[in-house]
């Protein structure tokens, strides 16, 4: 196993529950890094199938857990069970939660799994992004980018030392 995957998770057309996925199309037409990028209607077994190979999986998705519209959760989901409230209230079926644990379960979860959540405010068919929720992803691209590039140059370095 090898490499980075962005993934993105979300329905286009169902308000801030588009936050992931452009979170990821922002980050792939902004980043020079050496990683692959996807985009997830949020089917539990097409998000194992998107990470499978890879060792480290950073996965954006919308959350509806009573915060604040725009409050971005960051968790390492290999470390123990995501909070499946959060994230299983968006417009799809199962959610990232879901397919984390199914993918421990089956022993096929990335060595590391980061999981950004984007508060959501407004899931209404036909909208776009609400004002907290555009601010959270314009806010968390320049940081995924960031981690994207710190670990390839961490990679770099240990293949020179």
């Amino acid at each position: 196993m090898n490499g980075t995957v962005v993934i993105g998770v979300g329905n286009p057309a169902r308000g801030d529950d588009a936050a992931g996925l452009e979170v990821v199309r922002r980050v792939r037409a902004s980043s020079q890094a050496a990683a692959a990028f996807r985009e997830s209607n949020g089917d539990a077994a097409a998000l194992m199938d998107m990470w499978t190979g890879y060792a480290r999986a950073i996965v954006a998705d919308a959350a509806h857990g009573g915060g604040a519209a725009g409050h971005v959760h960051r968790f390492q989901a290999e470390r123990g069970p995501l909070p499946a409230a959060l994230l299983a209230t968006s417009t799809h079926d199962f959610g990232v939660a879901c397919a984390v644990e199914l993918a421990r379960a089956l022993g096929r979860l990335p060595p590391e799994v980061v999981v950004y959540a984007i508060e959501g405010e407004d899931y209404s068919h036909g909208r776009e992004l609400s004002a907290a929720v555009e601010a959270a992803v314009a806010a968390l691209v320049p940081r995924i980018r960031e981690e994207l590039t710190s670990r390839e140059l961490a990679a770099t370095e240990g293949r020179h030392a």
